[in-house]
């Protein structure tokens, strides 16, 4: 049957009250309290909060068509405040949590929120820093720390007091397909965001799609542990852990501190596990760095992994002979075993990296030591994802279209997408719509893409991002930055050079690797900034670089290198939240190295 007729008629409210009333019992959301104990919310605690918050929101005002903007941490509380909007016919918009003040108010009256909910002071403050420019917002509510909540500020109790009873139902049949779900307000890399609409249909469909995709049943997919811990401004965490949480009835666990993930990982350990390209890096240099205090041990670990590489691969795609199988369970046995049950992902059926290019590499190392990693690829406006394959991996592509998605390549060589997963358009702008969606309903990604014999698309890069070299080159930042990354000291790579005689690099350290690596080559000052200017550390990554550029071409390989010992951590000046390059911030930072590669 066609993913259209399966979804027809559904909507978030309706799927979260289906799951709930078939599964009061069963867990929902997990959470670590202040006392730092392990606390569960069943479906039916779940679906009692969002009658309260529901009944909250109506008493205030708050009613179909209004727009509740939200700023909080992963906590339990988002997913109640987030849900109940839906049953009073409001549709909820999450702001980024490193967002400004400017930016706060930009969402907010863009949007024009009626009601805003923070988690505690320190998001409250940048809304009543800009709260004059706030004409819309009739509302605040501050969950922690309220007490001494004045004026127009209203504590999380004050919101719940004398809630009067709501009836879901009645909430629930009030919102059609059609409705807007929520507004992704794109991560502003360049320029004010968008603000992307989703309907619920659009959601529906693409819960529908990856459910296909896995090749898994319903009935297997409920209660699989998955941990909540990426911004939920970002399709991504909103429909893995939130959508797909409800419609599929996902264990979830909130995860409010990036800072701690290996410790929830341990606790969790997750069955399906989604992250940015960035946290797969860091677990990887995580285990490298750990490995690296015995040499002998890691040359063994090394070697093995590279045995197992062509074996995975094999298991993959059903090449495996009995040898095959054999020398891995004895591999696994010796080695990998141990390491995915230190990192927490023993238990992981399905592990994925999307929202930024992964490189091959990494992928391959990986699935070799039994962790399914695979990489999904999507944006904003097509609900999330709309290629990938979970399955049947090919390391450096994004895999297939998704199941009753259609893509293809344009002439010029762009990526454009088809499907119940593409959104309406953005939030009261048809000149960025049109531009972006043709009369054909085709949305035009703004990637460059290329496609095997096998339908699967390895994604070149971004259509505005190619590098043109003064002699006339187009280059692709993002495959250089990737090959970058494979030596063991760079953390992350920004590529530059356009309208330059040569391509150079912007290279940041590994903030676990390099002062590993240092300790081990006698280097006792090990911070950033100095093993950044340190001879030998130089002089180890320029070593490497020939070898990290043997796959490209004289006109495009990176010629030189400056190091720079600054960690580049998402949400800040230089990257996302989930971790992409903010090149214009780069740029700007490094504004003055820039020019002292080329000599100026």
């Amino acid at each position: 049957m066609e993913i259209e007729d399966v979804v027809k008629g559904r909507t978030v409210p309706g799927e979260f009250l289906e799951m709930a009333r078939a599964h009061r019992d069963a867990p929902a959301l997990q959470w670590l309290d202040d006392a730092n104990v392990w606390q569960r919310y069943s479906w039916g605690d779940y679906m009692d909060q969002v009658a309260r918050h529901a009944a909250a929101y109506r008493r205030l005002g708050v009613g179909p068509g209004d727009r509740v903007v939200l700023m909080m941490r992963n906590i339990p509380e988002f997913h109640f405040v987030d849900m109940a909007a839906y049953f009073v016919g409001a549709t909820p918009v999450s702001i980024f949590n490193s967002s400004a003040p400017e930016q706060v108010a930009y969402v907010v009256e863009h949007s024009k929120a009626v009601l805003a909910v923070v988690q505690d002071k320190s998001f409250l403050d940048r809304f009543l820093t800009v709260r004059d420019q706030l004409p819309t917002l009739r509302h605040l509510v501050v969950l922690e720390d309220g007490a001494d909540a004045d004026g127009d500020v209203m504590s999380h109790d004050e919101l719940l007091a004398e809630a009067p009873a709501f009836d879901l139902d009645a909430g629930a049949a009030t919102v059609s397909p059609a409705d807007t779900a929520t507004i992704i307000y794109t991560s502003g890399t360049t320029g004010n965001p968008k603000g992307v609409l989703l309907t619920h249909a659009n959601i529906a469909f693409t819960v529908e799609s990856l459910r296909r995709a896995t090749e898994t049943d319903d009935d297997e997919l409920f209660g699989q542990r998955v941990l909540s811990y990426l911004p939920m401004a970002h399709i991504a965490e909103r429909m893995v852990t939130h959508y797909q949480g409800v419609f599929l009835g996902y264990d979830v666990t909130t995860c409010p501190d990036m800072g701690r993930l290996g410790e929830y990982l341990s606790h969790v350990r997750p069955n399906i596990m989604f992250g940015v390209p960035r946290v797969w890096e860091k677990i990887q240099s995580g285990v490298e760095a750990a490995l690296a205090g015995d040499p002998e041990r890691k040359a063994r670990f090394d070697e093995a992994v590279a045995t197992a590489v062509p074996i995975a691969d094999a298991l993959t795609w059903g090449r495996a002979t009995d040898e095959d199988k054999a020398t891995y369970d004895f591999l696994d046995e010796l080695a990998f075993k141990m390491v995915r049950d230190l990192l927490g992902l023993d238990e992981c059926l399905f592990a994925v990296s999307g929202a930024a290019p992964l490189r091959a590499e990494l992928i391959d190392w990986f699935r070799a030591v039994g962790v399914p990693l695979s990489e999904i690829y999507g944006m904003s406006e097509t609900s999330g994802p709309m290629a990938w394959a979970p399955r049947r991996v090919k390391s450096g592509t994004v895999g297939p279209a998704l199941p009753g998605t259609e893509m293809r390549i344009d002439d010029d060589g762009e990526l454009l997408c088809r499907g119940g997963n593409i959104f309406p358009g953005y939030l009261d702008d048809p000149d960025q719509t049109a531009a972006a969606l043709d009369e054909a309903g085709w949305l035009h990604t703004g990637d460059i893409a290329e496609i095997d014999e096998d339908g699967y698309y390895r994604i070149v890069d971004r259509k505005k991002e190619l590098i043109i070299t003064a002699g006339g080159k187009n280059v692709s930042p993002a495959n250089l930055e990737a090959a970058l990354k494979t030596m063991p000291l760079v953390g992350n790579a920004c590529a530059v050079g356009d309208r330059r005689p040569f391509v150079a690099a912007i290279v940041a350290l590994d903030p676990e690797m390099a002062p590993t690596w240092a300790a081990q080559h006698g280097i006792t000052e090990t911070s950033l900034e100095n093993l950044a200017r340190n001879p030998r550390v130089i002089a180890e990554i320029e070593g490497q670089l020939p070898e990290a550029m043997s796959r490209f071409n004289k006109a495009e390989a990176v010629k030189k290198v400056r190091i720079v010992g600054e960690e580049w951590l998402p949400d800040g000046e230089l990257l996302t939240p989930t971790s992409k390059l903010k090149r214009r911030g780069i740029l700007a930072r490094y504004a003055r190295e820039i020019e002292q590669l080329y000599g100026a």
